[in-house]
């Protein structure tokens, strides 16, 4: 199944023409009343209490321990559901997705009943001319971040608190700042997409044209050399928008197992299992070097001989040319790389779909993942070391995706546990949590009276074991009519739905929507009959067992309006699973597929996940302060960053601060 490619909805960037139109209130200011106080808060996503706990109590993390001892630590309550878009713009604005607009990965387009990216979207020039085969923008296209309610950043600026803000997802493309900040998870690579590799070997696997968040290149090997191409952005000069490309060539030296490549002035020696360094290359647009984009890439040789394979990570945006904003101020990505050289500035940089396809083996990943972490460790050191006043955010994924790749590692129940691969890989998550308790050191260990520091993450940790194709189980039920049963599998993103006789559809990992008349384009459902509808189809799934092992699959249903609170509530889904801890909602059914059973196990690398009930997988919290809130929530956050600096919170925001509790209660009374 083409998986990635259906779930990742191409952001589409017109790369070179456009204009970010986001209003800047500069008027009233006012400064803080604590100028002198610092705030540092480390965001690790995806930091599980369970494993925290347990590295903790085995001795391994010294200093988280030390920090739980004279701060404080607790579990911290994660969105709902808990998906990185959603719990991040909950701490980024203080509001529930009722307010700030995100509530999963994934939105719909309920007039044209197709899922859409949930976090931005572009718009091309509204104006141009055509010369021959070249089309010439009049005008500017433009990126919009879809994310409502103020950055609690952008309300520190105008009462005169210096703000860095590194790589917090939900924040591309960067709100307006004079502050520094970088974008993060949602951040798309030259190419316009969430993350897009090239593969290219003489032995291409037979599921080539499935695979989705690469493309897999058919290559010959003549005389020991190679010959190909890398794709880059679409050339949207000209009418028929080919891609740009870059050509290179490679020669081998099976004997020794090494290659060299050349492209454009790069010369690149490489051994088997090697990566290069970050190239940057030059992709014409205009005739003459009229107009161009760079972007930078790595080479990794998989394999010369017998068969030849060479990956090649997705095309980056140039962090010392970016062909799009990409931070605040715009030189800032710049000089980072001034000072620290090239990096990843893909918002996902570890490449799990290489993983999941098959096109890199766990070691492969293992090496992979370890660039990005060595990058972000380095770039942490560069920015942490100029930090000097106000507020400092600093995000760090490899918590996250490598839990999701490696927790079959450490789950012996998880159908796709090996015990060979656990032997050689079932510490990984416990060594990076290490490395990263080294950062926690550095960080307490600079530590002044004036400073305050916050560990946390967005959302803990579960294992996926089983996948449920949620849509197949709601067609099974008489909830959704098909229009051709005998091509139920062959269908995409709802295309063989008979909207005419479907009462309800799941869109997302967690959201189940009414086909309801006078919202969808094809509405069935009245206001009258959505209510006991609702209800029905909750009973029945708090009711759903495993026909595996009678296990418990949802742990809770949530209703819109019993969760959420803003003006966009109206978007939101009808109901929320919330599935127990070991299941999720299927890949293929989260954009409108429908596989022929209702639950499969899940074989997939991508083995540990979160996207389960939110009482189930909270985050994590510790700070050198007393935590007087009995249950810290992630909107919460933004409340309490902005009372470190005396600053009330707006209006808007549901969550309150979680220090000092009783001090405010008693001055309230």
């Amino acid at each position: 199944m083409n998986r990635m490619k259906r779930i990742q909805t191409t952001i589409g960037i017109l790369l070179f023409f456009f204009i970010i139109v986001i209003g800047f209130q500069g008027c009233g200011k006012s400064s803080a009343d604590s100028v002198n106080r610092k705030l540092i808060v480390i965001g690790f996503d995806g930091m599980d209490p369970q494993l925290l706990s347990k590295y903790m109590d085995e001795g391994r993390l010294p200093n988280f321990s030390t920090l739980a001892e004279t701060g404080d630590y607790k579990p911290l309550g994660t969105s709902v559901p808990p998906q990185s878009p959603v719990a991040w713009s909950n701490f980024i604005t203080g509001m529930n997705p009722g307010g700030h607009g995100i509530y999963d990965f994934i939105h719909r387009d309920p007039q044209a009943m197709l899922p859409i990216s949930s976090t931005s979207k572009t718009k091309g020039s509204d104006r141009t001319i055509r010369i021959g085969k070249w089309v010439i923008p009049l005008s500017s296209g433009e990126i919009i971040n879809l994310r409502e309610g103020e950055a609690f950043w952008t309300i520190l600026e105008r009462h005169d608190v210096p703000i860095t803000v590194f790589r917090v997802p939900a924040n591309f493309p960067p709100v307006e700042s004079e502050g520094k900040t970088l974008s993060g998870m949602g951040t798309p690579d030259l190419l316009g997409s969430f993350g897009t590799f090239s593969y290219y070997t003489d032995d291409p696997p037979s599921n080539r044209d499935d695979i989705s968040g690469g493309i897999v290149y058919p290559v010959q090997k003549v005389n020991n050399s190679v010959e190909a191409d890398l794709v880059g952005p679409k050339n949207v000069f000209l009418e028929s928008e080919p891609d740009a490309t870059v050509p290179f060539k490679l020669w081998c030296d099976p004997e020794n197992g090494t290659a060299k490549i050349v492209v454009q002035d790069h010369t690149i020696l490489l051994q088997e299992k090697e990566w290069s360094d970050w190239i940057q290359v030059e992709f014409d647009l205009l005739p003459a070097g009229l107009e161009s984009v760079t972007g930078i890439c790595r080479f990794y040789l998989k394999e010369v001989y017998p068969k030849f394979k060479l990956y090649v990570t997705p095309i980056n945006i140039d962090p010392s040319n970016p062909a799009m904003p990409i931070s605040t101020p715009e030189d800032y990505v710049q000089n980072l790389h001034h000072d620290c050289g090239y990096f990843y500035t893909q918002g996902m940089p570890e490449d799990t779909k290489a993983l999941s396809w098959g096109v890199f083996n766990y070691s492969d990943y293992h090496s992979q993942s370890e660039n990005v972490l060595e990058e972000r460790l380095k770039l942490f050191d560069h920015v942490f070391n100029e930090f000097e006043e106000g507020l400092l955010f600093f995000y760090f994924s490899s918590t996250d995706l490598n839990a999701h790749m490696f927790y079959n590692m450490i789950d012996p129940e998880h159908p796709s546990y090996d015990p060979k691969k656990a032997k050689k890989f079932k510490d990984v998550l416990a060594v990076l949590y290490e490395r990263v308790d080294k950062v926690v050191g550095k960080v307490t260990k600079k530590l002044d009276r004036n400073t305050t520091v916050i560990f946390m993450s967005d959302h803990g940790f579960a294992p996926f074991r089983r996948a449920v194709h949620l849509n197949t189980w709601l067609k099974d039920e008489g909830y959704i009519t098909l229009l051709d049963e005998s091509k139920q599998e062959e269908s995409e993103y709802f295309q063989n739905v008979d909207w005419s006789r479907t009462q309800v559809y799941g869109l997302g990992f967690n959201g189940i929507y009414a086909n309801l008349r006078g919202r969808e384009a094809y509405g069935f459902v009245s206001s009258r009959e959505k209510e006991a509808l609702l209800q029905e189809i909750s009973e029945k799934l708090l009711a759903l067992r495993d026909p595996k092992n009678g296990k418990k699959i949802v742990h809770r249903v949530y209703r819109a309006r019993e969760v959420y609170s803003g003006k966009n509530l109206e978007h939101a889904p009808d109901l929320v699973v919330g599935y127990n801890r070991g299941y999720r909602a299927s890949w293929e059914t989260t954009i409108g597929n429908f596989p022929r059973k209702w639950i499969a196990d899940n074989m997939d690398p991508w083995s540990g996940d979160h996207c389960m009930a939110a009482e189930l997988v909270p985050g994590v919290i510790l700070s050198n302060k007393r935590i007087d809130a009995q249950h810290p929530k992630l909107y919460d956050m933004a409340p309490t960053i902005l009372a470190e600096f005396g600053i009330e919170k707006n209006d808007d925001m549901v969550g309150n601060p979680i220090f000092d509790v009783q001090t405010r209660r008693s001055a309230a009374k």
